[in-house]
């Protein structure tokens, strides 16, 4: 299999919703901020308020939140891809959010630029908590496919800051929900890439392959971690996600991983969106950032 092919198949299945509009998109019910200025690209963040009464058990104070990102191999794709999640977690007590990032074919960026980005907004969102009504201590971190690996790449990467940012503030998420990630952009132990990582060189990511690779750099008290992925996945290969989840647990870290039987890449868009999306509230509510549903009567 070719990087073209994987990189193109990264792209296809992230998201039905990037047919939705044009660039930037225009989202309903959302405060829009640009949390970002990058080579002449205003960086927008969309967050999505609760507008009901707290939610029985639900906590006073400022309001636990999540942020995503969007895939399409880190060269194209949507905000929009996960507004219909954030809405879900809106309406159950959360703020969430969707952000843009720098990509290929609208900025001229490798992979790095794109990390750069995701922890740029993690620490906006940190630094503007208070304004914006959230708890810095519980703000979680998700995506698709590349923007799983954002995430994951904002918890567990050493540099590829922003240039002259104040890193002060932490980029770690405080939990990470990923869909489909790409975990491991190198060969690990015996894991080999099985045609995905041999040629994505340092040219191509803009750094050295393992320094982008979250799995290189699991270590103790990273954040408690869902990940979500097709087990008939050809374009990130499960096996990667087994070998993460596996190195998280060995280093004493909360992680749990939900195989799909059948699902190929981008599978919780569509096929599975309702199954995957009920595991993220439960998760989110094993961790106190969402209150647990009322039983049915």
């Amino acid at each position: 299999m070719t990087v073209a092919r994987i990189l193109a198949g990264m792209v296809l299945a992230a998201g039905f919703a990037w047919a939705k509009g044009g660039y930037p998109p225009v989202i309903d019910g959302a405060k829009v901020e640009t949390y970002k200025q990058a080579k002449g690209s205003d960086l927008k963040i969309w967050l999505f308020y609760p507008t009901s009464a707290p939610a029985a058990g639900a906590q006073a104070g400022p309001l636990p939140a999540i942020v995503f990102f969007f895939g399409g191999g880190w060269r194209s794709g949507s905000p929009e891809q996960f507004v219909p999640q954030c809405r879900h977690l809106a309406a159950r007590g959360m703020v969430a959010a969707v952000a843009d990032y720098r990509v290929a074919t609208r900025q001229q960026v490798k992979p790095a630029e794109c990390v750069a980005d995701a922890k740029s907004c993690v620490r906006w969102l940190r630094k503007n908590a208070e304004r914006l009504g959230i708890d810095p201590h519980r703000l979680a971190a998700g995506g698709g496919s590349a923007g799983g690996h954002l995430a994951a790449a904002a918890a567990t990467l050493p540099g590829l800051d922003e240039p002259g940012e104040d890193t002060s503030v932490s980029c770690v998420p405080d939990a990470l929900v990923l869909f489909n990630p790409a975990l491991m952009l190198a060969p690990f132990g015996a894991v080999g890439m099985q045609g995905f990582g041999a040629d994505l060189s340092a040219a191509r990511f803009g750094c050295e392959a393992q320094a982008i690779s979250p799995v290189h750099h699991v270590r103790k008290g990273l954040p408690p971690t869902l990940i979500q992925h097709g087990r008939a996945d050809t374009t990130v290969p499960y096996v990667t996600a087994e070998t993460f989840a596996a190195e998280m647990k060995k280093a004493g870290n909360r992680c749990e991983l939900v195989g799909y039987d059948g699902q190929p890449h981008g599978f919780f868009n569509a096929a599975k969106y309702d199954e995957t999306l009920a595991e993220a509230d439960r998760f989110l509510v094993a961790l106190g950032f969402l209150a647990a549903k009322p039983p049915n009567p």
